[in-house]
């Protein structure tokens, strides 16, 4: 074979080579799920009474719900992969998205929700890992508990009963506390502030068992007893209207005027 000749066939080799590989990448990607790059997006609105409950359960991811004025519930969500089942119900006046059960024995990333509800809707959303965020809502009961680790904001709130729980974290409280009312806040590890208006009335009783770290701010008074080597504090602001319960076991605890 002439030179010529041979180095005409090693290059067409290395022509058909080339175009093996490229052909063999598009193929590869062209089949990749597309949840691979780049996350997935849901959006759905439900009609709504006034009086709706919205029972949220997440794996893990950030979940924030602001109230508004329309009557119907609207759920974003982006999923990241590998994608998770989402699949609301509505069930006698409750808007249900659980993805433990849906999801149950996959593999799943993060789920992201951005929700808006009315205004008097009950919220009840926990999730393993994540932030929680709750603003503008003012039904008869909020709930918000992480069970593993990430903060709690609840802002402008004005329901009946209030639960915030997390295992490593802040929660922030900002609101009112209703005569009758029920406040629960726990935490194992990071900063309780609430942030309520001094007319508030409500008996207290607040533990901070590791750091002893309680500050009563506007709210000290002789009707505030620290006891136990200052490792709780119990008594009432006012006549003691509603009940409010604060336990933070390595965090502190602090009390902040509206």
């Amino acid at each position: 074979m002439a030179l010529s000749d041979h180095h005409f066939s090693r290059n067409k080799y290395a022509r058909r080579t080339t175009i093996w590989i490229l052909m063999s990448v598009v193929l590869f990607f062209g089949a990749w799920p597309s949840e691979a790059v780049g996350q997935k997006r849901f959006n759905r609105t439900y009609p709504a009474t006034k009086n709706v409950r919205l029972t949220l359960v997440n794996r893990s991811g950030t979940v924030v719900v602001e109230g508004w004025d329309r009557p119907e519930i609207r759920i974003s969500a982006w999923l990241e992969a590998p994608a998770a089942l989402v699949v609301p119900q509505t069930i006698s006046g409750t808007i249900l998205v659980d993805l433990v059960r849906e999801n149950q024995g996959r593999t799943v990333g993060n789920v992201n929700f951005e929700i808006q509800v009315p205004r008097s809707s009950i919220v009840d959303i926990e999730t393993r890992i994540g932030n929680l965020s709750v603003a503008n809502v003012g039904g008869g009961f909020v709930r918000a508990v992480i069970t593993s680790e990430g903060d709690i904001t609840l802002t402008n709130i004005a329901a009946g009963s209030v639960e915030a729980q997390n295992g490593i974290g802040d929660i922030f409280f900002d609101g009112l506390i209703r005569n009758g009312g029920l406040y629960r806040f726990s935490s194992m590890k990071g900063t309780i502030s609430l942030r309520v208006p001094i007319e508030s009335s409500f008996k207290l009783v607040a533990t901070a068992p590791s750091t002893r770290s309680i500050d009563l701010g506007p709210f000290r008074s002789n009707n505030m007893r620290f006891v136990s080597d200052g490792r709780r504090v119990a008594g009432q602001s006012g006549e003691g209207a509603a009940t409010l319960t604060v336990t933070n076991q390595r965090g502190n605890i602090a009390f902040l005027r509206r």
